[in-house]
């Protein structure tokens, strides 16, 4: 661990210790491991994104196939956008059946 052993950990144990309490540590590495896994989460997103982009040029970006991505985005637009008009149809019923 890059020429830290047991005497200069303990140290910075205390240390930490010291500033932070014992009973902020749970609440410190709950925080820590938290924003890890946020980080890891988005990275692997990012990567994942990277992977499945087609290279420009490529076999795989014919416009065909960029026409039908395009269809399929409209369709998932236009189906979020009805849904969307159900929600907000169903929240005026309820301000208007509940006026508080």
């Amino acid at each position: 661990m890059g020429g830290l052993g047991t005497p200069e950990l303990l140290i910075i144990l205390a240390v930490i210790i010291l500033l932070f309490g014992a009973a902020k540590l749970p609440e410190l590495a709950r925080g820590s491991g938290r924003a890890l896994r946020i980080f890891k989460a988005e990275t692997k997103g990012l990567m994942d994104d990277d992977d499945e982009k087609p290279v420009v040029g490529s076999a795989a970006t014919t416009p065909a196939e960029k026409t039908q991505a395009q269809l399929e985005l409209e369709t998932r637009q236009r189906d979020l956008a009805a849904r969307q008009a159900e929600l907000d149809a169903e929240a005026e019923k309820l301000r208007r059946d509940n006026p508080a």
